[in-house]
C-alpha cells in the first residue's frame, strides 16, 4: 500500500469503520440528541451506515474510490432518517464525484474533494461555522487538511490532524447557541449541550484516520 494515497480498499474500509463507530457510539449519540433533538440520531446514523456497509460488501473489485463514496452517499440518503440522510448523502456523493476517474487519491485530491463535500452540506443546510451543526466539526477537519497540504506533511499525519480538529470542533459546539436544525427551536436552552451532528461528524473523520492506520498495519491497500 502506498502510504501517501488512498484507494478503493481504503475508501471501503473508511465506510466500514464509520459503521463500526456508529454502532459502538449509538447510545452516546442518542444521549446527546435526547437533550436538544429527537433522541434518534444514534439509531439513524447506525442504520444508515449499516446499510452502506452491506452495499459496499457486494461491490465488484474494479469499483473506483469515487464510486465507493457515491454509492455510500446514495445509500445514506435512503437509509438515514431526518435531516442527516440528505446532508451526509450530499457530502459523500459530492466528495465521490470529485474523485471521478482516480484510482489513487493523494492528500491534495482528498482535501479538494472533502472541501467540495463541505460546500455541499453548507449549501443544502444553509449552515455556517458557529451555527452549532455538523459543519462545526467538518469545517475544521477540512481546514486541517488544507494546512497539512501547505506544510507538506504525510497523509497519515494530515488525517490525524483532521481527526483532532473535528473532535475539538464538536466539543466547541457545547457553549454555542443553535441557529439551525431542530436544536434551534430551543433557543437559549440549546446552550450547554454538544451538537449530536457534530459529534457523529467527528466519528466519521476519526474513522477515516483509523482506516488508513488499520490498513497500513495490516500491510493492505
Amino acid at each position: 500500500m502506498n502510504p501517501q494515497t488512498l484507494n478503493r480498499q481504503s475508501m471501503t474500509h473508511w465506510v466500514l469503520s464509520c459503521a463500526r463507530l456508529m454502532r459502538e457510539n449509538q447510545a452516546y449519540l442518542t444521549h446527546l440528541d435526547s437533550a436538544i433533538g429527537d433522541a434518534d440520531h444514534g439509531a439513524n446514523m447506525t442504520r444508515g451506515f449499516n446499510a452502506a456497509e452491506a452495499k459496499l460488501l457486494e461491490l465488484p473489485p474494479d469499483t473506483s474510490p469515487g464510486e465507493v463514496l457515491v454509492l455510500t452517499g446514495q445509500t445514506l440518503v435512503t437509509s438515514i432518517g431526518g435531516a442527516s440522510g440528505p446532508l451526509w448523502g450530499a457530502v459523500f456523493r459530492r466528495t465521490g464525484k470529485s474523485l471521478s476517474g482516480l484510482l489513487e487519491v493523494d492528500l491534495a485530491a482528498l482535501e479538494g474533494a472533502l472541501d467540495k463535500g463541505l460546500v455541499a452540506v453548507m449549501e443544502l443546510g444553509a449552515a455556517e461555522p458557529g451555527d452549532k451543526t455538523m459543519v462545526d466539526a467538518l469545517s475544521p477537519a477540512v481546514d486541517a487538511l488544507k494546512a497539512a497540504l501547505r506544510a507538506g506533511v504525510p497523509l497519515e499525519e494530515a488525517l490525524e490532524k483532521a481527526q483532532v480538529a473535528a473532535l475539538e470542533g464538536a466539543q466547541q459546539t457545547t457553549p454555542m447557541l443553535a441557529r439551525k436544525g431542530r436544536a434551534s427551536y430551543l433557543g437559549e436552552r440549546s446552550v450547554g449541550h454538544q451538537d449530536p451532528g457534530a459529534a457523529s461528524t467527528a466519528l466519521i473523520i476519526t474513522a477515516l484516520n483509523l482506516s488508513l492506520r488499520d490498513l497500513a498495519l495490516r500491510g493492505e491497500g
